[in-house]
């Protein structure tokens, strides 16, 4: 039975919640995101509060759990928004924002663009440090991760881009 679906969630200052049918909304100062409930949960809002809960058998409790995690995240990114961060280890890797294009010099023949998918926006602070910041959870992981597959950390060097606190474990060289 899952403990994390008993615990409400409290709809911070500013916070719109609307469920229609299996439709849930939540809109914020960051933006609006939706999803589809599963059929086994339901959810009971009141004032400032989300409870979520089971239709049918203490078995659909895993559901409840995942939903409820899925609303606090979607509650936390139309309030605060999430943020990933990325550094770029090696000599000449460099980042450059342009508007919805990301210019990536990671060693190779030739630069690379990365596009900024709707809803992601991506800042660089400093040449070697990438800010991808979004209210979807998931979609700014997911950017975070397409990045830093352009170039992984190498594990002799440690040279590509990684997360910023991402310790990569360097391999010893091979002895003569």
């Amino acid at each position: 039975m899952s403990r994390i679906a008993k615990y409400p969630i409290t709809l911070p200052q500013g916070v719109e919640f609307s469920l229609k049918g299996a439709d849930v909304s939540v809109k914020g100062p960051k933006g609006v995101l939706s999803m589809t409930l599963h059929p086994a949960v339901t959810v009971d809002h009141e004032d400032k509060t989300i409870q979520v809960g089971v239709k049918h058998s203490p078995v659909d409790y895993k559901f409840a759990g995942t939903v409820r995690a899925l609303l606090a995240n979607m509650v936390k990114g139309v309030s605060q928004g999430f943020e990933r961060k990325l550094e770029l280890v090696g000599v000449g890797y460099r980042a450059q924002a342009q508007g919805n294009k990301l210019n990536l010099t990671l060693g190779f023949s030739h630069p690379v663009a990365f596009e900024v998918p709707e809803g992601v926006t991506v800042e660089t602070p400093s040449q070697t440090e990438i800010l991808v910041k979004g209210a979807d959870k998931q979609q700014v992981g997911q950017v975070a991760a397409n990045i830093r597959a352009f170039r992984p950390p190498e594990p002799y060097k440690g040279k590509g881009v990684r997360y910023a606190e991402e310790r990569v474990v360097l391999k010893e060289a091979k002895k003569k």
